[in-house]
């Protein structure tokens, strides 16, 4: 595989000492590996598994300002080449995770960066504001994107809307913010750009498209919330299609997410045009993925010659 590279002259400080290291805005991160919100549980759940401090990032399963109980069982349901969740955000509320699972996280030597949902803008402010309170954490993401709940995806799917939650955790302090948007609109390009304009430091992309499971001999559909979010390495070649679109028409770094579970699969969306990537459904089949990926991805730039990622960052002709 032949890679063309270019310098991207605000790195070349950091690859000096790095060569793995990204800069996403305002976040810096040790390597572009990152677990995705939801399939790597607090952490905890991993630990015979994962070198937590070789990780470029851990963002931590979503939090909602209260607890949630999620939604009604089947939650999931496997299928051709991925996976359909309908788990509803299950979690114990905010003031909960702050005080029981953050403390954890933050020890485990891996920048930690806060997944975060809320039905209003004050309650995204709020959650945000506590989180700038909090010495160590290294970024908040937005999920703006959930399809499994009522409303989840109400502040994704408009760019007026979306970028109103980016400019109110904004001013909520000074933590970089990521907003993870919806492949679930006819276009991802308008509110990537509208989130940008906001202020956000980067975008993940993207969320699990929406999707539904039927058993035809029941006439009844497999999950209890009916319809799911579709993941794994079945949407690769869609999420690769946003991600070189977002990247094309807006000036803000992309956090590539889908299907990704080998080293060609990073190495496809980072040519692509995504600064960083994150490793989901992976996890449940090959729970040291993330962790095997960093060493691989060191090896490879190595053999290419390449001083930094960021020399192969968009790179496709």
């Amino acid at each position: 595989m032949e890679i063309h590279t270019q310098v991207v002259p605000a790195l070349l400080q950091l690859s000096k000492m790095n060569p793995l290291a990204v800069r996403l805005n305002r976040l810096e991160l040790p390597n572009p590996i990152l677990v995705a919100s939801g399939t790597f549980g607090y952490a905890r759940e991993m630990t015979a598994f994962v070198k937590f401090a070789e990780l470029g990032g851990i963002i931590p399963k979503t939090v909602t300002p209260q607890p949630r109980a999620g939604n009604a069982p089947p939650r999931t349901v496997e299928t051709t080449g991925g996976m359909l969740n309908s788990i509803g955000l299950d979690n114990d509320g905010f003031d909960q995770f702050v005080q029981e699972k953050l403390p954890y996280l933050l020890k485990l030597g891996s920048p930690v960066i806060v997944n975060i949902a809320a039905k209003t803008m004050d309650e995204f402010h709020r959650m945000a504001m506590v989180l700038n309170g909090e010495s160590g954490v290294a970024a908040v993401e937005l999920n703006i994107s959930c399809p499994n709940v009522s409303g989840g995806v109400d502040f994704g799917t408009d760019p007026k809307s979306a970028g109103e939650v980016v400019a109110a955790v904004r001013s909520a302090g000074d933590l970089p913010v990521i907003a993870k948007l919806t492949p679930n609109v006819t276009s991802v390009v308008p509110i990537a750009q509208a989130v940008a304009d906001a202020g956000c430091d980067a975008v993940s992309l993207v969320n699990t498209f929406q999707g539904m499971a039927v058993d035809w001999r029941r006439r009844k559909p497999i999950l209890g919330n009916r319809l799911g979010g579709l993941s794994g390495p079945a949407i690769k070649p869609l999420a690769l299609r946003i991600v070189w679109q977002v990247a094309q028409a807006v000036d803000i770094p992309v956090i590539g997410v889908g299907g990704i579970q080998s080293l060609d699969d990073v190495l496809e969306f980072l040519v692509t045009g995504a600064s960083a990537v994150q490793v989901g459904t992976a996890n449940f089949f090959d729970p040291g993925v993330s962790s095997r990926l960093v060493a691989e991805l060191e090896q490879v730039l190595q053999e290419q010659g390449a001083r930094s990622v960021s020399e192969i960052v968009g790179t496709l002709e």
